[in-house]
């Protein structure tokens, strides 16, 4: 296995044209000998999280949907979460820094954390053992830190060319690459 690459952004490269992953960012959750899951953080549906999850509404970040987290399990549902500790406590399970899940099961005035911001996902990515290591060394994906209001954007169609070129450099060049080569 190749290092971790948990908690780091993948960024689709421009050749990448599986529709579930044209053009997305998906944070990483989990990466390990087993495998791997994430979340794609800039598809958003035309769900508002209150059709499913009205206690969390207050919370959601805008827009105030839910997003498409990936093809995997899509009547799932997983909460990410910016809280005021990044202690583990019941229904909060730190990721890194401040960022992590939350157990949407639970009402969130009971929850012993201070939510400050929300994004409610239905599915997710999933990669098995070595697959997602396997698209890394095929050059598939960009892998880049993610910068704290990633998740949380307010402009999630702009994120994976802002996430590009903020990057400088090489990378930042694709963030003006054509939907499609036959386009240039």
């Amino acid at each position: 296995m190749s290092e971790s690459v948990r908690g780091r952004l993948l960024v689709a490269t421009p050749t990448l044209y599986d529709p579930n992953f044209f053009r997305s960012v998906v944070l990483v959750l989990e990466h390990g000998e087993d495998g791997a899951l994430g979340v794609v953080l800039n598809r958003p549906s035309e769900t508002a999280v209150g059709e499913s999850l009205p206690g969390w509404t207050p919370l959601a970040s805008n827009p105030g949907v839910v997003f498409v987290g990936g093809p995997v399990s899509p009547e799932a549902a997983i909460g990410v979460a910016r809280a005021g500790t990044a202690d583990q406590t019941e229904g909060w399970s730190p990721l890194f820094g401040h960022l992590g899940t939350v157990d949407l099961g639970r009402d969130p005035i009971e929850l012993p954390v201070d939510v400050q911001n929300l994004r409610v996902f239905a599915g997710y990515a999933g990669w098995t053992e070595g697959q997602l290591d396997g698209e890394l060394d095929a050059g598939g994906w960009f892998v880049v830190d993610a910068a704290p209001d990633d998740v949380f954007t307010a402009e999630p169609a702009r994120l994976w060319v802002s996430v590009l070129r903020r990057q400088g450099g090489r990378l930042a060049m694709f963030a003006t690459a054509p939907p499609h080569p036959s386009s240039n």
